[in-house]
């Protein structure tokens, strides 16, 4: 089965936990469009929901898959969120932020009762981080914030590079905060509340791609005999 397919797949069992009349954070990425999309089918059909998009991107799709749109400040408090991850281990600790969007998308799953991940199983890994780990930093004094953010990186035990992300056409990616992001490539990180603690010491830091603590749960497909299984982790 593609990659398409085992999205679908994952998608199509989140939105089954979907109920009439709740307040749902609306993730950024691709398993996640496809759960925009599906939950669109739900609500032309006479599902009344109301959401919370965690990205520009996801806001222009939810809006045109006809998904009724609201804020946190008129809607603090939300029910669920569904949202994609970069990686996820069996501790359901995440990596995300491979779309920019990892700081709307933390404060969205912070503000939800339950946070349910959705991805094929490739994102499953035994250690979190042979993905990037993006480290959203303020613009301002990026050359100090930089040598911070290696000196946090190393103090925890970590080793890798740092690089300043850049959008498709060369120039720094500008997220929809007006953040810059910095991606550090560390292969694995053995304790990572040990380097989210030393990020979050960076005065330049504004919000890291480590999401400890924050999914209940996580939905994960993957091919078998052509057709897709789903894999439960935690509690959805």
């Amino acid at each position: 089965m593609s990659g398409p397919d085992l999205r679908h797949a994952a998608a199509a069992r989140a939105v089954a936990l979907v109920e009439d009349g709740m307040r749902l954070g609306i993730g950024t990425g691709s398993t996640a469009n496809v759960f925009v999309s599906l939950l669109g089918e739900r609500v032309r059909a006479g599902l009344n929901v109301i959401g919370v998009p965690t990205s520009e991107a996801t806001r222009i799709a939810c809006e045109a898959a006809g998904i009724r749109l609201t804020t946190l400040d008129d809607t603090p408090e939300l029910d669920l969120t569904i949202d994609g991850a970069d990686e996820v281990d069996d501790n359901l600790r995440l990596i995300k932020g491979g779309g920019g969007a990892l700081l709307r998308e933390k404060i969205v799953a912070h503000a939800s009762r339950r946070m349910v991940v959705i991805a094929d199983a490739t994102k499953r890994v035994a250690m979190l981080g042979a993905f990037p780990l993006p480290v959203e930093v303020n613009a301002f004094g990026l050359g100090a914030t930089r040598r911070s953010v290696e000196a946090a990186i190393a103090s925890s035990g970590c080793a890798g590079s740092l690089g300043l992300r850049a959008a498709q056409d060369g120039t720094p990616l500008v997220t929809d905060g007006g953040h810059l992001i910095l991606n550090a490539h560390l292969n694995r990180i053995p304790d990572p509340e040990a380097l989210s603690a030393a990020l979050w010491a960076v005065p330049g830091v504004v919000e890291h791609g480590l999401f400890l603590g924050l999914a209940g749960g996580a939905i994960l497909a993957h091919a078998r005999d052509g057709v897709a299984e789903i894999t439960i982790l935690g509690a959805v």
